[in-house]
């Protein structure tokens, strides 16, 4: 993996946090889901219903254009790890309490309750996205289903369109826009499911704001 961009906080948080850092989204409205769209959408809470462990690379464009890649793990519930490539420094790793974004060239980082981010969405042990989130947008083409959802309440502040391959049975990619409307691309490949991770990968150290002491 090579030609990385350094990313900004922001940017990093495109993985799903960027609801955290933005105001309440613009007023998008639900539609009526039909019993067909119904069905594709608990196809994907199956996918996601599916595994209990996977591990992958990922590609991620920026909201400006900037393209990232790296590798992910994770471990339900709640458990996983992004880890930029060189140059980028960035760590993100959720321990299945908290979600920690870590600057690895200065050791210290930020941590958000994984339950305020949008990640709980496919972290969960069971999922039943029409049951958690409304529906903003509905496209089905070519074996490829692309849904876009909001938390139920909006208290995320932004929306996540989760890309389907119906003929691969695979999530394929997810785009978060944030309340400006923002969009962050993570793309998913080589991906693997249903093999053994290392519990540590999910542990991670940062130095506390005021370099007093550490924090897991």
């Amino acid at each position: 993996m090579n030609s990385f961009t350094v990313l900004s906080r922001r940017t990093v948080l495109g993985l799903g946090l960027s609801a955290l850092v933005a105001g309440p989204a613009w007023a998008a409205k639900p539609i009526k889901v039909t019993a067909e769209q119904a069905e594709a959408i608990d196809a994907i809470s199956a996918y996601l219903n599916s595994f209990k462990t996977m591990q992958g690379e990922f590609t991620q464009i920026s909201p400006k254009g900037n393209v990232s890649r790296g590798v992910f793990y994770i471990s339900k519930p709640g458990k996983m790890r992004f880890e930029y490539a060189p140059p980028n420094p960035f760590l993100i790793v959720a321990d299945g309490r908290w979600l920690t974004i870590k600057n690895r060239a200065k050791e210290k980082g930020d941590q958000f309750p994984l339950s305020q981010t949008p990640l709980k969405l496919v972290l969960s042990n069971k999922v039943d996205l029409r049951k958690e989130t409304q529906v903003l947008e509905f496209e089905d083409q070519d074996g490829i289903t692309s849904v876009t959802l909001e938390e139920k309440g909006g208290s995320l502040g932004g929306n996540l369109t989760l890309v389907y391959d119906r003929t691969r049975n695979a999530l394929q990619q997810w785009v978060v826009t944030d309340a400006k409307g923002r969009r962050t691309t993570v793309s998913l490949e080589n991906v693997v499911s249903g093999v053994k991770t290392d519990p540590a990968l999910f542990v991670v150290k940062i130095k506390r704001k005021d370099d007093k002491g550490n924090k897991n």
